[in-house]
């Protein structure tokens, strides 16, 4: 006898991986000026289409995959901890856009998610740590973040978004 969820039901995997009921919240919205300077953290921020957070010093192409980055606000604790740190990290520590709670992020890989009333983001891939992760974190701190690091996204469609808002998983058939 098979287990339901294992063997060849490749329909059963298919809808586990397309459930996802939960709702996650903004918890942190930040953007960099310029190169190499330190993130700026805002209460809200203009999403602009196909491009990037305005204020933002990103460098982005229309239809580039990396316009936005995220990154799981659950993590700032673990990645801490990796570290020896008993308070969780200042979330510019880690150079993302947005810091999102409640939602497991890598779960979301290649589909679509609306933030606030007018955001979609589609996420394109994960957000590896660079070296700037031992600068700014000191000695480990690159390892520390790997498996953390978050995740990228293009922006399908811009407009206001602000810390609190409600971040929720749109239907498959939405990312077409």
């Amino acid at each position: 006898m098979a287990f339901p969820f294992f063997g060849d039901d490749k329909s059963k995997i298919a809808q586990l991986l397309a459930t996802l009921p939960q709702q996650g919240r903004v918890e942190w919205i930040g953007i960099r000026p310029g190169r190499r300077e330190p993130p700026q953290s805002l209460s809200a921020v203009e999403v602009l289409t196909d491009a990037r957070l305005h204020g933002d010093h990103a460098r982005v192409k229309a239809g580039g995959k990396r316009q936005v980055t995220l990154v799981q606000h659950e993590h700032l604790t673990a990645v801490a901890g990796f570290l020896g740190l008993s308070a969780p990290l200042d979330p510019g520590r880690l150079r993302r856009n947005l810091v999102v709670s409640g939602l497991n992020l890598l779960a979301l890989k290649n589909r679509r998610i609306q933030l606030g009333e007018e955001v979609i983001l589609e996420i394109t891939g994960e957000c590896h740590p660079c070296s700037r992760m031992e600068e700014e974190l000191g000695p480990g701190g690159y390892n520390a973040m790997r498996g953390h690091g978050g995740l990228t996204a293009r922006i399908i469609q811009g407009g206001h978004l602000r810390v609190g808002d409600a971040v929720r998983v749109l239907p498959a058939e939405s990312a077409s």
